[in-house]
């Protein structure tokens, strides 16, 4: 099929996917927009809960596989629209509507790539594309769901919006419940074993706290107090004061060895980290599909922000049209020439990386 004629319908789908709700774990209506795709094109798929997925005709177990992902669950739409959210109306050449940028663009332009390699015959990869949930919210669903149940990945890209520019690696996210203990105390009395008072030197420790080592593309670990809650009434000093702690990771650590490295020193009474699942994640500068971007003229860099990456543990680039600071924006749109460009792009990087 030529690629005009996938780009026409690729937006045609975005428009659909937009008017269609799809909040995290409410995908099933998005997910039979993908299955009928899939149908028109003849392709077999399989589905699994609201991921939707499928291999190239020519798949041979005995080649490496390329995983292009992307996710069809959204946010709700925030307090700030002006627009009608699930109305994708094209205006000056913007495509508006709520899942637009994050990640409907990467999404229908990944589903038009994997249709146009469908049934190529001289690939010296496989390609399964999935369509996948609950990317929002990191659900139990989503791709983590999946990856028992698809072929062996060896390498992904994974679509989120990135300029079209390829995010060589990701940090990695641990979040950790911390508490400071003191003695409870009616405020009218002397007490020298504050909990909130003691939390003065604790932010500071958190706060000018630095693990060592620094990764070349994303930098230094971040580590951010982003909650405290303690006390219930104004004349009782709490026993305790609850922190909240948001660590980025980089990819010079695992998740557990950060956790490791907290536990042993923070001044906290106690600190538990709610899951270690989602780590760092990068893909070698000589790895083809990066060598064949470059050669394209992508720019490469380190990626602050989470996707499901995270889930997965095979090298991955993280690449798609639109643009992240759009995303979870009120009247979110993306540009129709960034699908066109990115479907051009896709097609181009996977020609140069993939023919034989």
């Amino acid at each position: 099929m030529k690629i005009s004629k996938l780009q026409k319908k690729a937006i045609k789908l975005l428009q659909d996917l937009i008017e269609t709700r799809s909040f995290s774990k409410e995908e099933e209506g998005t997910a039979a927009l993908l299955e009928n795709w899939l149908q028109e094109f003849e392709i077999p798929f399989q589905r699994s809960g609201n991921n939707v997925w499928a291999v190239n005709k020519h798949f041979d177990k005995d080649k490496p596989t390329l995983l292009l992902n992307s996710h069809h669950d959204t946010v709700k739409p925030n307090s700030a629209y002006t627009r009608d959210p699930f109305a994708a109306t094209i205006e000056d050449g913007k495509l508006y509507g709520l899942g637009s940028n994050d990640a409907g663009g990467c999404l229908v332009s990944l589903l038009a790539t994997f249709s146009y390699f469908f049934e190529a015959k001289d690939l010296n990869f496989n390609l399964l594309f999935a369509g996948t949930a609950e990317e929002e919210i990191n659900g139990k669903n989503g791709i983590a769901s999946l990856l028992p149940l698809i072929p062996k990945i060896d390498v992904a890209i994974v679509g989120e919006p990135t300029l079209m520019q390829m995010a060589v690696a990701e940090k990695g996210l641990v979040v950790f419940d911390a508490k400071v203990k003191g003695t409870a105390s009616h405020a009218a009395h002397p007490n020298n074993d504050s909990a909130i008072y003691k939390c003065i030197s604790v932010l500071d420790w958190f706060k000018n706290f630095k693990f060592e080592k620094v990764s070349e593309s994303l930098g230094e670990v971040k580590l951010t107090v982003s909650q405290i809650n303690a006390g219930s009434q104004h004349n009782v000093v709490p026993a305790s004061v609850d922190l909240v702690i948001d660590v980025r990771v980089n990819d010079r650590y695992s998740n557990a060895e950060v956790a490791e490295i907290l536990e042993k020193n923070a001044p906290v009474d106690e600190i538990t980290p709610r899951s270690l699942r989602l780590n760092s994640s990068s893909i070698s500068l000589e790895h083809p599909l990066v060598v064949a971007g470059a050669g394209l003229g992508m720019s490469t860099y380190g990626s602050p922000t989470l996707s499901d990456q995270a889930m997965l543990s095979c090298p991955s680039l993280k690449l798609g049209p639109g643009d992240s600071t759009r995303s979870h924006s009120a009247d979110e749109f993306i540009y129709v020439k960034e699908i066109e460009e990115g479907i051009e792009k896709y097609i181009s990087l996977l020609q140069r990386a993939l023919k034989k």
